[in-house]
């Protein structure tokens, strides 16, 4: 599945309906984002079940800051609508994978009784 690019307005959207979001907090300027673009487009391929997402952190300010991203690339996981992850880096792809699996096998019903709100 193709890599969606979003702002504000979409992401609430592509939340709303999607069990899994991933997310890619990015910038044009960044080296590192670059470089870790064809690994995101590469997880994303395999994993048609999971919508891929691209924010744009110079146009995105706000966004960005409502996951509190302070160094990029950064990466959000969302399932169920719930921001399970925020990690900045640039992952290698196996680390990528191992983050996607975890989402999937990541227990939501347990999480809200570990943590309500």
């Amino acid at each position: 599945m193709a890599v969606q690019d979003v702002n504000r307005q979409t992401m609430k959207e592509v939340v709303e309906n999607n069990q899994i979001v991933i997310v890619d907090f990015w910038a044009e300027w960044c080296g590192p984002c670059k470089r870790f673009s064809p690994i995101f487009e590469s997880v994303a391929a395999k994993h048609a079940d999971i919508k891929f997402v691209k924010v744009n952190t110079d146009i995105e300010q706000e966004l960005a800051a409502m996951f509190e991203v302070r160094s990029i690339p950064t990466i959000a996981v969302i399932k169920e609508q719930d921001i399970v992850f925020v990690q900045p880096g640039a992952f290698p792809e196996e680390v990528l994978e191992e983050v996607v699996q975890k989402a999937r096998d990541l227990d939501m019903e347990q999480v809200r009784k570990d943590n309500p709100r």
